[in-house]
C-alpha cells in the first residue's frame, strides 16, 4: 500500500513538471554557451528576454566557439555561440550522437588587427600580418615603426575568431610558437593595451581608446567597410541548435533575429543580419 502511495506521488510529480523544475530540466530554462564574440550579444538579448518574460531563466557562458559547439554536442546546452561554421568532424561527431546541428545567423562582424596606441604603425597588408603570425617578422622596425621586438597576442585554438583569422589572414598557416594565446577578445585588448610592442585581433565591438586598430591592405575596420564587402576579415555570427528550434530555444532565436533583438546587436558593435 505504501509502495503504491509512493508510485501514485511521483506520477503527479511527473504530469504537473515539478520534478523536471527541481532538476533543472523545466522547459523555463535555457543555457547559451560558446563564443566570446557572440557573448555580448547573447547577454543583451537573453536579459531583455527575461525582462519580458520574467519566468524564464537563461545561463549565457562563454568559453569559446568549440566549447559551445562541444557542449551542444554533449547535450549541456540549448545554444551554442560560433564566431565560425562547424567543422565537418564536429558535424560527425554531433551526428553520431543523434544531434543535428543547425545554423542561425544573427549577425555579422568584422576581425579587427589592434596594436598599442603609441605605436606609430597604422596600416598593415594581408601579407605582413600573416609574416608576423608565421614568424617571419619579429621587429616593428621591418614594418616602418620603432626597433621593438614585436610580441604576437593571438587567441588560443578553442575560439572561432582564431580558426576564421587563420583562414581570412593566414592561410590556413600556423601561428608562430611564441605567440601569446588568449582565452577571449577582452583578454586580446588587455594584453595589447599594456604591451607596447604588441599585436592581436578580436570583433569590432571590442574596440576602444586603449588599443589602435590598423587599416587591412588600406581598408580601415569598421562597420561600413563589413558591410560592403571592401574589408576583407569578416565573417557571420552563429547560434546553433539541435534541430531547427522548437519550443523556448525559438523564442528566444526569433527574439535575437526580431527587430528589438537586432537592434540590441547593433547597440553592442555588431551589424544586422536583417
Amino acid at each position: 500500500m505504501k509502495n503504491k502511495m509512493m508510485f501514485a506521488v511521483l506520477a503527479a510529480f511527473l504530469s504537473t513538471g515539478l520534478i523536471a523544475g527541481v532538476y533543472g530540466f523545466s522547459a523555463k530554462n535555457l543555457t547559451v554557451k560558446g563564443s566570446t564574440t557572440v557573448l555580448p550579444i547573447a547577454q543583451s538579448c537573453a536579459e531583455a528576454f527575461m525582462n519580458k518574460h520574467p519566468d524564464i531563466n537563461i545561463s549565457v557562458q562563454g568559453g569559446g566557439s568549440g566549447v559551445g559547439i562541444a557542449s551542444l554536442i554533449d547535450g549541456t546546452c540549448d545554444i551554442a555561440d560560433a564566431s565560425r561554421l562547424i567543422k565537418d568532424k564536429e558535424m560527425q561527431k554531433a551526428k553520431s550522437k543523434g544531434i543535428d546541428p543547425y545554423e542561425n545567423a544573427v549577425a555579422i562582424d568584422g576581425i579587427a588587427v589592434v596594436v598599442h596606441p603609441s605605436n606609430p604603425v597604422d596600416k598593415l597588408t594581408k601579407d605582413q600580418i600573416k609574416d608576423i603570425y608565421t614568424g617571419e617578422i619579429s621587429n616593428w622596425k621591418d614594418l616602418g615603426g620603432d626597433n621593438k621586438k614585436i610580441a604576437v597576442v593571438s587567441r588560443d585554438s578553442a575560439s572561432g575568431t582564431f580558426e576564421v583569422f587563420g583562414e581570412l589572414a593566414l592561410d590556413k598557416e600556423r601561428v608562430r610558437p611564441d605567440a601569446l594565446l588568449q582565452a577571449s577578445n577582452q583578454a586580446v585588448a588587455q594584453t595589447v593595451s599594456r604591451t607596447k610592442g604588441a599585436i592581436g585581433y578580436l570583433g569590432l565591438s571590442y574596440l576602444s581608446p586603449r588599443i589602435k586598430a590598423v587599416a587591412v591592405n588600406g581598408v580601415e575596420p569598421t562597420k561600413s567597410n563589413v558591410v560592403d564587402g571592401s574589408y576583407m576579415l569578416a565573417r557571420n555570427l552563429f547560434m546553433y541548435t539541435d534541430g531547427a528550434p522548437q519550443g523556448l530555444v525559438k523564442k528566444f532565436i526569433d527574439f535575437v533575429l526580431s527587430e528589438d533583438g537586432q537592434k540590441l546587436a547593433e547597440k553592442a558593435g555588431y551589424i544586422p543580419v536583417n
